[in-house]
């Protein structure tokens, strides 16, 4: 029980997060101008690597200090468990590159598809995440339920239903999308494998080992595409930090934020899996429906609200029958993986 409490708390910090990051990433494009996808990405993995850094620093620290004599857990330990540095082999290395490059160009395109797609057409798109989920898990042997692939078609349904209105895209603008739904679906179901799998990384430690390689990639990316120069010609006017703190404070936070959501990310993903994350998504953009609705004035249209009340009872028996289908499972004998990561807040 201890360990579905912890499941479903990094799921609703999960949740809290990306709403975070999704407004500030539309107010970096939107209220101060900052259309640079790339860069923003690249800002994004600077920050996971520096958060990353300190959190392996800190607790170093501790360990050597008075917490370490009085036996007391460090409290960064305490939050996300047994945080270990592992050293990896060639093989190792080569797994945790590929999965630097779809984690990267995950967000990069993420961001460029809104600039060429509407954000409804973008949605009704990622809605289909969790159905492409589903079909990656079962080619690398996942054992995935009757009953739980039934039950993500209304989800999926609902939140195409929901977010249904400007469907206007153009023919790059469709490839890109469809690309970047490809690559939200493989990195969810790549860093699970990594967390439970051969590797067995702790969140942190995945981080530690990826943000650095997706950071370089980023930043030759928004080299590449002509971001820098264009970001260097404009260091003197609208976007000098000292003339305009307000977009270079947005930016910053947008990143800080982003290590944030990366943490919740990987240890709900390490806690129940790929698929139930992909569906928290997609309420979770149900959830940015509503808000955009009470902060923007959105209307909602009655196919909309029927979306939305379809989504909210879907997910409901989605969850209803994950438990269902674990709890047989805690009543044989104990799994490794409960060993291994253990209550969160007693030690994702």
């Amino acid at each position: 029980m201890a360990k579905l409490d912890s499941a479903t708390i990094w799921l609703l910090l999960w949740t809290a997060n990306n709403i975070g990051v999704t407004l500030l990433n539309k107010s970096a494009f939107a209220k101060v101008d900052f259309k640079y996808p790339y860069f923003l990405s690249f800002v994004h993995m600077v920050c996971n690597t520096i958060g990353s850094m300190m959190v392996f620093r800190s607790i170093k620290k501790k360990t050597r200090g008075t917490e370490a004599e009085s036996g007391q857990i460090p409290l960064v330990e305490q939050l996300l468990g047994t945080i270990t540095r592992k050293t990896l082999n060639e093989k190792g290395r080569k797994i945790i590159f590929g999965f630097s490059i779809i984690f990267s160009l995950n967000i990069a395109i993420g961001n460029v598809s809104l600039r060429h797609v509407s954000v409804n057409f973008n949605q009704v798109m990622r809605s289909l995440v969790p159905a492409v989920s589903i079909v990656m898990g079962i080619f690398l042997g996942r054992d995935i339920s009757v009953e739980r692939q039934k039950a993500v078609v209304p989800v999926v349904v609902g939140v195409a239903m929901a977010t249904f209105g400007d469907m206007s895209f153009t023919a790059l603008g469709f490839f890109v999308t469809v690309l970047c739904v490809l690559l939200a679906s493989a990195k969810v179901v790549a860093s699970g494998e990594m967390l439970t799998g051969d590797l067995k990384l702790h969140p942190v430690d995945l981080l530690a080992h990826m943000a650095p390689l997706a950071m370089m990639q980023c930043l030759v990316l928004s080299i590449l595409s002509g971001e820098v120069s264009s970001i260097m010609s404009r260091l003197n006017g609208d976007l000098n930090p000292f003339a305009n703190p307000s977009a270079f404070a947005i930016v910053m936070l947008s990143g800080v934020c982003s290590f944030s959501l990366n943490i919740c990310s990987l240890n709900a993903n390490k806690l129940t899996s790929p698929l139930t994350l992909c569906i928290t998504a997609n309420v979770k953009q149900v959830f940015m429906l509503a808000i955009s609705t009470i902060m923007f004035g959105t209307e909602i249209s009655l196919l909309n609200g029927l979306g939305i009340i379809i989504v909210l009872v879907a997910s409901s028996r989605y969850g209803y029958i994950c438990v269902m289908e674990k709890a047989p499972k805690k009543s044989s004998k104990p799994r490794t993986e409960d060993v291994e990561t253990g209550p969160l807040l007693t030690k994702n």
